[in-house]
């Protein structure tokens, strides 16, 4: 058989535990493994061993399909692959890969079923078997919900052991020395007699031979890479300022673009005048496109000032216009007729209220922008034959699909050069820039025109966190919490953001309710219903999504009643906490703060809250001094459990920045619309935490629980409610609306 031959037939995925009874390698997950995507551009002496490991006569790629936003994730699934297939990081290079099918995200499932967390039983995990066959179905190669991680623990070192082992065969083919007596250490193959036979100069060999399928994946006691301090693969690059982000990209003969749409977000473009703009230096060609206009120019600025320009006659936002209507709606939403799902109804919530002093409270987390530092941009290239498309994205099979239809070419035809984000925070789980770059390009083909958004273009337009709004009703006995009821209302993110990929959303959506309804607290009467408000603003996810809002809503609500009970915040959550590596958090957060009560004397003040995100539990213990200026934030403690902790500075770094993420938008941030327009338009008026108002951030993992989780957004939830927990400790002021600038001042 010839080579091709023989290289046609490789195939690799990895399969789900609740399905295939463990690891399930090689060609039958699912009775039918997805194509290696490498092996279509291969040349003569490279070697792909599996979709993650290409190797020819320059050196080694390690394929990352997981996007990279600055949260580390390239360096990451890097070193889960390298830890198996004996190579260190800077033997490689690093590379995002094609889109595919391939690298469908398998922890996706988790989020997708609805089932609590904490719930591991046969029915559970049936259901995320399920939910993962359709992730595969689907090819969901989607960057989010934390999921790099467990997405790729197995699969990732699998890749690595199965090129490492193919390697030791193709080298025991070569010198006849049996594959027993073989080994590998740093991108070789070491003889016997200590000959070194390098990776590189076995590729050709490796391609000849099918993979060695059965192998066996090394005890963490033998790990080089995981698990230890390890230097991200793109530090030295970001330090020398020499690392290539999408704003970056350049590319021959290119234009520059910028666009002007109807600041009512949707709404319709009626007419325009270009006359102003085309008579600006540097302006090539104004060009219509849905919702407004493009203005094709020499460079960014120059397009930037000639779409100011444009003179343009707009229509009406397709939502209600005023921000008091969009709270009216959802004040308008806790009805029999809106309730979207129950999943949390424990006791007898009703008759516990009955004849008690029933404590009432009403909680609002607003709009947020995403706002990532990197304004957005895209490249896009059209010609008859092929698309070519360089940006930031989180969606890159979904990028490739919509372009393919715009242009009518075959998605095979349309090639997406995935570029690493100075920042996403879920924004790039967008694709209206590629779209409208792509509407441009197609009036100018052959021509690669460059689409940058301004950062008051990029405001206005972004789709925002939802708002949600929480009213609570609970009653204390004995000094216990003795019911807990909680209402969450908000529009539904998912309906929205499938909605702009022309899909739909069967069900209740559960992220109205995560990190709410799925708490472990052993609460005796225990109820969280979520209620679906009106579409209004388009909206999508945002970082910690559901759960970055109803973290506030649910611990701070739960806070009042401990309060009301007499008990101590930290104490009563312990006590109600049933869930073993949960109450570990906690009680590691106790120890870490000192715990001996919230007060702290004479204008200070803890807070505690604690938020199960993501399957991974975190609690927070916020101090703070009211100062004669206002708030100052003290010291931050957190704790938090992963399961296993790749790479521990990495896991450091992203919990201390989902901290003053949560902490930044809980004081300063909301999205409000006038008009139906966005009040904020930039950094002046949406401002994050000050360096000078950063707090000390002491920060634990733990590693008790029996999956292996994500981290990048489970701190976020927390955040607010313990400040709110602990402003409350400190001034006797509960804050229950964000952001609590509105309320008090900080320093």
């Amino acid at each position: 058989m010839s080579r091709v031959g023989k290289i046609a037939r490789r195939t690799f995925l990895v399969g789900s535990a609740a399905i295939a009874g463990g690891v399930a390698f090689g060609y039958y997950m699912y009775k039918r493994p997805a194509k290696n995507p490498l092996l279509d551009d291969l040349a003569a002496g490279e070697a792909a061993l599996t979709p993650y490991v290409m190797i020819n006569a320059e050196g080694i790629t390690l394929i990352t399909p997981r996007a990279d936003s600055g949260q580390g994730v390239y360096s990451v699934q890097a070193a889960m692959i390298a830890e198996e297939l004996d190579v260190d990081l800077d033997q490689v290079k690093v590379d995002p890969g094609p889109p595919s099918p391939a690298y469908y995200n398998t922890a996706l499932a988790e989020e997708a079923a609805p089932f609590r967390p904490t719930n591991e039983g046969f029915t559970a995990e049936s259901a995320r078997g399920m939910m993962d066959v359709l992730m595969k179905f689907l090819g969901m190669q989607v960057t989010g919900g934390s999921t790099t991680v467990p997405d790729g623990y197995e699969k990732l070192r699998i890749a690595g052991a199965v090129a490492r082992e193919t390697l030791k065969a193709a080298a025991a083919a070569e010198t006849g020395v049996p594959v027993s007596q073989l080994k590998t250490e740093r991108g070789a193959v070491i003889l016997p007699d200590g000959t070194a036979r390098n990776y590189v100069d076995l590729a050709a060999k490796a391609a000849e031979i099918d993979p060695v399928e059965k192998v066996v994946l090394r005890d963490p006691s033998e790990w080089r890479l995981m698990g230890k301090p390890m230097m991200r693969h793109d530090i030295l690059a970001k330090s020398t300022g020499t690392l290539t982000y999408g704003i970056d990209a350049k590319i021959d003969g290119m234009v520059h673009a910028a666009i002007k749409l109807n600041p009512r977000q949707g709404g319709a473009m009626i007419s325009y005048d270009d006359s102003a703009a085309l008579a600006l230096p540097g302006v090539q060609k104004v060009i219509p496109i849905k919702g407004g206009v493009g203005v094709i120019a020499s460079n960014t600025w120059y397009a930037i000032q000639g779409a100011e320009a444009v003179a343009c006659d707009w229509g009406p936002a397709p939502f209600p216009p005023e921000q008091a209507q969009h709270w009216e709606a959802l004040a308008s939403s806790f009805t029999a007729e809106a309730q979207d799902s129950q999943q949390r109804n424990d006791g007898d919530v009703e008759a516990a209220l009955e004849g008690a002093q029933v404590i009432e409270a009403e909680y609002r987390a607003p709009y947020l922008a995403h706002a990532p530092l990197e304004p957005i941009s895209a490249i896009v290239q059209v010609t008859d034959e092929r698309v070519d498309i360089w940006t930031g994205t989180q969606i890159p099979r979904f990028v490739q699909s919509n372009v393919a239809k715009m242009t009518g070419l075959d998605a095979d035809n349309v090639h997406v050069h995935v570029m690493m984000m100075g920042g996403s925070f879920g924004h790039r789980l967008e694709d209206e820039v590629v779209k409208q770059a792509t509407e441009l390009a197609i009036a100018m083909k052959g021509t690669p025109v460059k689409l940058t958004y301004s950062r008051e273009e990029d405001m206005i337009h972004d789709f925002a966190r939802q708002i949600a709004m929480g009213r609570g009703r609970g009653a204390v006995k004995d000094g216990k919490v003795h019911a807990f009821d909680l209402g969450i209302a908000m529009p539904s993110v998912v309906v929205s953001q499938l909605g702009r990929q022309g899909l739909n959303m069967p069900g209740p959506d559960t992220q109205i309710v995560a990190g709410a309804w799925e708490q472990p607290f052993a609460i005796p009467n225990y109820r969280v219903t979520g209620y679906r408000a009106p579409q209004l603003a388009p909206i999508s996810s945002w970082r910690s999504v559901g759960a970055s809002s109803n973290g506030f809503l649910h611990d701070g609500f739960l806070d009042e009643l401990i309060h009301a009970a007499g008990a101590d915040p930290m104490v009563e959550r312990i006590r109600l906490c049933w869930h073993e590596p949960s109450r570990k958090v906690l009680q590691a957060v106790k120890e870490m703060s000192g715990w001996d009560g919230f007060e702290m004397g004479e204008n200070r003040g803890r807070g505690v809250a604690f938020t199960l995100s993501f399957g991974v539990p975190v609690a927070e213990v916020v101090e703070v001094t009211n100062t004669d200026r206002g708030i100052k934030i003290d010291k931050v403690y957190v704790a938090a459990d992963v399961g296993k902790i790749v790479d521990p500075i990495n896991f450091d770094n992203l919990v201390k920045g989902g901290v003053i993420w949560g902490l930044g938008h809980a004081i300063n941030c909301e999205i409000t619309y006038t008009d139906g327009i966005v009040d904020q338009t930039n950094f002046h008026v949406y401002e994050g935490l000050r360096m000078y108002q950063s707090p000390q951030i002491e920060v634990q993992g733990l590693e008790n629980a029996s999956k292996i989780r994500g981290i990048g957004e489970p701190p976020v939830p927390p955040a607010a409610p313990a400040l709110a927990n602990a402003i409350f400790a400190a001034t006797g002021q509960r804050l229950r609306e964000m952001p609590f600038n509105k309320f008090i001042d900080f320093v």
